[in-house]
């Protein structure tokens, strides 16, 4: 009963811990491209109610959907309500969720690989940095762990009840992502692995519950269908569910901007050193995953233990960590798929070394070691959601915009005070390929505001103009050659440096003079 105590004691201190990392100052960091791209997806829904599946772009809707709670419960609806909070407040309610998954397997891993896993799962640089980005991955890794949890928990002690959870979680995992199909070809692979190798095991038995996956499947259909159809008002969503896999694979395979050597995810984890920066490095969880691998097949096993769920995860892990080194797409935040499962090998590792090694003074050390590589861990967290939340020399920024854009809004919107349309300012945004985002979300609220990959010669001309300095010459034409003489107005400079929207894609910024005059009054 007392260690049962300090157990609760200990994991919930590790939880303040890692709710404490996810949700502190979640507006702080400025908004990254994609995340920019959700918000304004998400706010289709909010203020029109629409969301329709586009099966070339985008992913699932969950996490527009999960984004209505926070929005409702803020009084917020419209998008120009709401706030870069409201919207990280739902990966970071996921982030801290995987915790309370661990309870569900605590029987299959024992509690203190529990108390491990939730304290490198709490710590773990690259859980918390993207537990607090906009974008699916961290509900995905919670739908794909909830699946591995309730699909356990229906094999060790089968009923309706648990297949329907599992087949939930796994139509939760469809609706989000369309990289479903890689863990769960995964989890098919290690659940047939464990079956062959695990017959005498009193954990997964070979002799799985048939009468159970009906209710599984329906779940798991039900829910892909509420979601992907937008509760039955585009149907079209389903089919197009299935069709966006061929766009799928073929928009992975001809983007080369994001094609990486296979030992990219390792080169991030393991040690990670720009000039100027820290040192980033989560070797600790690697080593102790491998020590986790060697505990779920070590020859030696005590028959009380079950190795089977620690075997699955051995094999499941492997598995998503091979096939995402050798997909040539790579990005830091697709990580987090395979990762989550090394943090659990970790978890388990360092239990089985504490429980294996020998000696009054080997174990307290050990012990201890662990703790100091915990607080490691945590400290690089604070860096990488603190001083270095969008600096390059973190090894989770990926084409991060920088504090300039914060600059660029609060110049747009200083502009618009001073002018006499207010709000509605006319501003025009020229830059090649779409290439402005993030800031259709920093300027959402200027109904007036243009977007556009070319300068407009024909339409009427904006107040305010932010441009890159590749559309200067045509720009440069529109301003001062295409009027009439005598009707050409005068634009000044808006900025007084030059700024960037993100790491090389710079932006010039041009305003009527009578508006700048009366901002610089």
């Amino acid at each position: 009963m007392k260690n049962q105590r300090l157990r609760i004691i200990a994991f919930i201190l590790i939880g303040l811990t890692a709710t404490l990392l996810r949700f502190r100052d979640l507006g702080r960091r400025p908004m990254h491209t994609d995340e920019a791209v959700h918000a304004v997806k998400f706010g289709d829904l909010l203020e029109r109610g629409e969301y329709r599946f586009d099966p070339l772009e985008y992913h699932g809707p969950t996490l527009n959907y999960f984004t209505l709670i926070p929005a409702f419960l803020a009084g917020e609806r419209t998008l120009a309500a709401v706030d870069e909070t409201t919207l990280r407040i739902v990966p970071a309610v996921f982030g801290t969720g995987l915790l309370l998954l661990l309870l569900l397997v605590a029987r299959g891993l024992g509690w203190n690989a529990v108390l491990w896993s939730a304290l490198f799962t709490a710590a773990s640089p690259a859980l918390v940095f993207y537990s607090r980005y906009y974008i699916q991955e961290t509900l995905f890794v919670f739908f794909t762990f909830g699946m591995i949890a309730a699909g356990f928990r229906w094999l060790r002690r089968p009923s309706v009840p648990w297949a329907v959870l599992c087949g939930a979680f796994a139509g939760l995992m469809h609706a989000t992502k369309e990289t479903c199909i890689i863990p769960w070809a995964a989890m098919a692979a290690s659940l047939a692995f464990v079956a062959v190798t695990e017959e005498k095991s009193p954990g997964i038995k070979p002799a799985f519950p048939l009468r159970h996956l009906p209710a599984g499947f329906l779940s798991a259909a039900l829910v892909s269908i509420l979601f992907m159809s937008s509760f039955f008002a585009n149907p079209r969503g389903i089919a197009d569910s299935i069709l966006t896999y061929g766009n799928y694979f073929n928009r992975a395979s001809a983007n080369p901007v994001h094609v990486q050597p296979w030992p990219y995810y390792f080169h991030l984890l393991g040690f990670w050193k720009a000039e100027g920066g820290p040192v980033w490095s989560e070797t600790l969880i690697l080593a102790l995953a491998l020590a986790g691998v060697a505990a779920a097949f070590e020859r030696k096993r005590d028959p009380d233990r079950d190795t089977a769920l620690p075997r699955f995860l051995a094999v499941y892990t492997l598995l998503m960590t091979a096939v995402y080194s050798l997909i040539p797409y790579k990005t830091p935040w697709n990580l987090l798929g395979f990762h989550h499962g090394l943090i659990l090998l970790a978890g388990i590792g360092a239990a089985f070394l504490i429980r294996r090694i020998r000696g009054p003074l080997l174990k307290p050390a050990l012990i201890f070691l662990l703790f100091a590589g915990s607080l490691h861990l945590s400290g690089q967290s604070m860096l990488a959601i603190g001083r270095y939340d969008c600096d390059p020399r973190n090894p989770y920024v990926y084409s991060h915009p920088g504090r300039d854009v914060l600059e660029i809004q609060k110049a747009v919107h200083r502009a618009a005070v001073a002018s006499a349309e207010g709000r509605n300012l006319p501003v025009a945004v020229i830059f090649p390929g779409h290439g402005y985002w993030p800031l259709p979300w920093y300027l959402r609220d200027l109904p007036n505001t243009g977007w556009y990959d070319h300068v407009d010669a024909e339409g009427p001309a904006a107040s305010v103009y932010l441009s890159s300095p590749l559309n200067e010459d045509e720009l440069a034409r529109r301003l001062y050659e295409s009027p009439p003489p005598g009707q050409r107005p005068l634009y000044v400079p808006l900025f007084k440096r030059s700024l960037e929207l993100r790491p090389g894609a710079a932006i010039d910024g041009y305003i009527l003079k009578d508006i700048w005059d009366r901002m610089e009054e």
